[in-house]
């Protein structure tokens, strides 16, 4: 009894008080060598700040969706003086660079969500949630327009102070005739679910008496379009399930077995180190998967795919059982007509400043995938910049004056810095010092036209962030910190200058950190390119893989049960049942 006790208090702690699973630090043993993980995050840790006595109406803050970014900003949002509403389809949080492990049972799907509402029911300040999808939005009047996810028919309106935008991007399907009607997606957990019982479906009909022999090949043929990290990901776990379990179970039917990754580019995993992309593309090449690269998807159909050669046109056929479409990420039909009424109906995704703003919606935020940073360009406010930092008004610029502004521009314009870094140069004074063609630093003096000389290739380095997980979380997080302290900066802002006029802005910009990417090619192997051009290949970045993904978990709840998916998956094999 008082053993039972005792773990009651535990499990009652760890739910009351989630920041006691905040960092987790998985230690593990591979090839000799220790790999550690711990959770860093340098945008985290802002205090929050108390609403002050007189104030008795709270803002109304209306969250749309339960992604990365959405469910990123409730988790950080610590300030009590807001009254938040989460309005989604989904009442649950889900891990999505685990789907390709759902699709062949390594891990369970409800081992990977977690329900919004134990999310919520953790927070201080006053939150609720609606089952509903927004169809409208009504910027300005400041209400949405929702209709509930139960009937379709109910429908009703909310007011807001301040709108967050996360309802995430659909798939791309570049309107290729058939692809909705015949290919699978994988971006929700239904979608995972429903490809783990085709899988299955393709080998008890290939396993039919009355089944000809071609016919089998055909229906055992899958195929994955895309070669993005998830079409790769997935082709490798559909690779070691066969291998390794489904073998076992259809032995008539194990030669036949044919996977097959189209690319329309020149290589898979593109946006990784070429040394991964040789390594993936060599080691699928021994696993006996076939990795057609420069053939773009015209046409699907029923029971056949049809592809064209880029380099010569050339279009040809293909019967297959399976297909999974994964070419990339498309904008919701809430955005395209929101995107319409505020005139960016010309734009692909929502665009936003560097604080997560919607260009002309001073009191609505979009983070993640529906949604794009326009980063200022230098030489827009080129003009301004000299004249801010012409402090004596003599038309030219000296050193001394420079070193005043140089670090507001710097957090203002990031493209400045990386820059700096392609060209290695130590400071932006070796670039004046180019354009100047003076070796002395400090006799430097500039007019405007040498000044925009020596910016003149700096946006040349801009550009837009990848629509990643870990994108999307990071600004849930920066953007919840400057609710947190929204009050504080109205009174002191932080943020740099502003060069277009008066004073500083309220916040710091947002700030992407890239922590690395990883890509699993079956076999207990992985690719992970990390921060510092630094790349792993093979078992001991799987054991970090491991470490990262149980580690970035949203619960304690959640870290146990993929811990255990894994090492039951190890030691009785993956589970074939179709559920």
């Amino acid at each position: 009894m008082r053993s039972f006790t005792f773990y009651e208090r535990v499990s009652r702690a760890f739910n009351d008080y989630p920041s006691l699973s905040k960092f987790l630090v998985v230690f593990t043993v591979s090839g000799g060598g220790l790999v550690a993980y711990a959770e860093a995050n340098s945008t985290n840790g802002a205090p929050a700040i108390a609403s002050s006595e007189s104030e008795n109406v709270k803002k109304k803050v209306v969250v749309l969706g339960t992604g990365w970014a959405g469910t990123s900003f409730l988790k950080n949002l610590k300030n009590p003086t807001y009254d938040v509403q989460v309005i989604s389809p989904r009442n649950y949080f889900a891990f999505t660079p685990l789907l390709p492990s759902v699709t062949c049972g390594t891990v369970e799907p409800r081992s990977i969500v977690e329900p919004i509402r134990n999310i919520v029911r953790k927070k201080h300040s006053e939150v609720q949630y609606c089952e509903a999808e927004c169809y409208k939005i009504d910027a300005e009047n400041k209400k949405i327009y929702c209709r509930s996810t139960q009937n379709g028919k109910e429908e009703f309106v909310v007011d807001f102070d301040y709108l967050i935008i996360s309802v995430g991007a659909r798939v791309n399907t570049f309107n290729t005739p058939g692809v909705e009607e015949h290919c699978h997606f994988l971006k929700e957990v239904e979608d995972a679910q429903r490809i783990r019982r085709t899988v299955i479906d393709c080998f008890e009909r290939a396993s039919l008496p009355n089944v000809s022999e071609e016919e089998r090949k055909r229906i055992l043929h899958f195929a994955i379009v895309g070669g993005g990290p998830t079409g790769v990901e997935f082709a490798a776990v559909l690779h070691d399930f066969v291998k390794e379990d489904l073998v076992t179970l259809y032995p008539r039917v194990k030669d036949q077995v044919k996977i097959t990754l189209l690319e329309a580019g020149d290589h898979i995993l593109n946006m990784f180190d070429k040394r991964i992309t040789t390594f993936a593309e060599d080691k699928f090449g021994r696993d006996g998967i076939d990795v057609k690269t420069g053939s773009m998807v015209v046409k699907v159909s029923e029971k056949e795919i049809s592809t064209k050669e880029v380099k010569n046109g050339q279009i040809s056929a293909m019967p297959y059982g399976m297909a999974v479409w994964s070419t990339g990420i498309g904008t919701r039909p809430i955005i395209v007509d929101f995107m319409k009424q505020i005139g960016q109906a010309n734009r692909r995704v929502l665009a936003t400043d560097e604080w997560l703003r919607v260009e002309g919606c001073d009191s609505i935020y979009a983070l993640g995938d529906c949604a794009t940073i326009n980063q200022r360009k230098v030489m827009e406010d080129i003009s301004a910049i000299f004249s801010k930092a012409d402090a004596d008004n003599s038309g030219t610029l000296t050193v001394k004056e420079f070193r005043e502004v140089i670090d507001d521009i710097c957090e203002r314009y990031p493209q400045v810095e990386l820059y700096l870094k392609k060209k290695q140069m130590s400071d932006i004074f070796d670039l004046l010092k180019e354009s100047k063609g003076d070796d002395t630093k400090e006799s430097i003096e500039l007019n405007i036209e040498e000044f925009k000389s020596a910016l003149s290739q700096v946006d040349s380095q801009m550009k837009n962030l990848p629509a990643t997980a870990q994108v999307a979380s990071q600004q849930g997080v920066y953007l919840a910190n400057c609710f947190n302290r929204m009050e504080e900066c109205e009174k002191n802002p932080e943020g740099p200058l502003r060069f277009r006029g008066t004073g500083r802005h309220r916040f710091r910009p947002f700030r992407y950190k890239h922590l690395g990417q990883f890509a699993p090619l079956g076999g207990e192997q992985t690719a992970a390119q990390l921060p510092g051009d630094w790349v792993s290949i093979g078992q001991s970045s799987q054991w970090l893989w491991y470490s990262v993904y149980t580690s970035k978990q949203v619960s304690w709840r959640n870290r146990v049960l993929v811990v255990t998916d894994w090492t039951r998956r190890f030691i009785f094999g993956r589970d074939s049942s179709r559920i």
